[in-house]
């Protein structure tokens, strides 16, 4: 291959710049997730409304109604099976149908509920930042199972997303910023926490998780301004190449949609937009 071919087929493999939802105001977007052909939109200071657009032409279609959800409102996660919406605020979850009908469910988890997914039993995976634990809740609000981590060292922890294997990925905030996968029992299984001197540099305030259907891991990068994929076992990571023309600042939400190809990314910093990334291949 010659170097014009070769610089060009990695021009056509670095995703592109789709579209930008912007702030309103210095409202931040807290958290996102996609299903179907509709994304859903959480701004930090949110007045009790999801916002959400269509996943192809970007126009907002609507708003979901979340009665009593408190000020700090940091997650999204949407479950096809069940055709519902989970929604995080300062200690409960709240459960939102999406099949019409405007029913709302709420129930108390541990303190400090921030990064929410759903796990291929169709439970929500709540990480609760306060408590150093991750709990696993049925769509009616019954515990299945709490994994407490502050004895093995994780703590602070921002997003969990349940792997194939069965165990957890997690991302810790600080106190060293890292990235851990963790049992069903609470031990650490392994751990990604690069040093100041390795080529990528220590992560600072990693926060929103993506995972693949191979269990590599996207991880925002928050205070590098960067997007790491880290390969499932944990032993090497590169940075994501985005478009050389735009900088994300702070990312702290992130959404894969492999379907499309498609990364939602959510800025805490800069102009606190939700960027939309298409020809995401990896």
């Amino acid at each position: 291959m010659t170097l014009s071919s070769l610089l060009t087929a990695v021009k056509s493999d670095t995703p592109k710049l789709t579209h930008v939802i912007p702030a309103q105001g210095r409202d931040i977007v807290s958290a996102m997730t996609s299903l179907g052909n509709e994304v859903f939109v959480l701004r930090r200071e949110s007045q009790q409304q999801v916002e959400v657009y269509d996943a192809s032409t970007f126009t907002l279609q609507r708003y979901i109604t979340v009665p009593v959800l408190g000020d700090l409102s940091y997650a999204l996660a949407a479950c096809a099976h069940y055709k519902c919406l989970y929604v995080s605020d300062d200690n409960n979850i709240h459960r939102a149908e999406l099949s019409g009908s405007s029913a709302v469910k709420k129930w108390s988890v541990g303190r400090g509920p921030r990064g929410l997914s759903v796990n291929k039993e169709h439970n929500v995976v709540v990480a609760c930042n306060g408590a150093d634990k991750i709990q696993e809740y049925t769509t009616h609000g019954a515990l299945v199972r709490e994994i407490r981590l502050k004895q093995a060292g994780v703590r602070l922890l921002w997003h969990a997303v349940q792997l194939s294997t069965g165990d957890y990925v997690v991302s810790e905030w600080e106190s060293p910023s890292a990235v851990s996968v963790v049992g069903i029992d609470g031990r650490v299984v392994r751990r990604y926490c690069p040093s100041p001197s390795s080529d990528l540099g220590k992560m600072k305030y990693p926060a929103g998780l993506a995972v693949t259907k191979n269990d590599d891991i996207l991880v925002a990068d928050g205070l590098n301004d960067r997007i790491l994929l880290v390969n499932s076992s944990l032993s090497s990571a590169r940075e994501l190449a985005l478009p050389a023309d735009y900088g994300i600042q702070e990312p702290w939400g992130l959404c894969l949609d492999e379907s499309r190809g498609r990364l939602y990314v959510g800025e805490y910093g800069g102009s606190r937009r939700l960027v939309v990334f298409d020809g995401v291949r990896l």
